[in-house]
């Protein structure tokens, strides 16, 4: 009997001995899949902040340049109007001045057209027979 009592001891210490119940694995195995979507989770989660933030910082600055060229633009944009201004100014001017002069011509021209036309009027006139 004794034979049979060992055996029996035996048989209940390999049943406890034996690996772990199923449902105990799947539970652990759940535990260690969880622990680890939770670890993966966070290192997205934190590198997601990271690029967020760095983005956030390079767009501010790519604001400020922006701004900062907008500036210099406007600055740019009224200096030229004001030459354009000026150009325009001195243009009016010249024109003020030379505009009476357009109209007034040399006499030495103006006897020169006399003297060129005398001498065709006196031929149509003899060529008509009138003097």
């Amino acid at each position: 009997m004794n034979d049979a009592r060992s055996e029996s001891e035996a048989a209940d210490r390999s049943h406890s001995e034996k690996p772990i119940p199923e449902e105990r694995a799947e539970s652990e195995i759940g535990s260690v899949a969880e622990k680890e979507v939770k670890y993966e989770g966070e290192r997205i989660k934190t590198s997601v902040a990271l690029l967020t933030s760095k983005s956030i910082k390079e767009l501010e600055a790519l604001t400020f340049e922006l701004k900062g060229l907008q500036e210099f633009l406007k600055s740019e944009t009224e200096r030229v109007q004001r030459e354009v201004d000026n150009a325009l100014s001195g243009v009016r001017i010249i024109m003020d001045t030379i505009s009476p002069w357009r109209n007034v011509r040399p006499e030495s021209s103006a006897q020169e057209k006399t003297s060129r036309l005398e001498p065709r009027t006196q031929r149509l006139t003899v060529a008509s027979g009138q003097r």
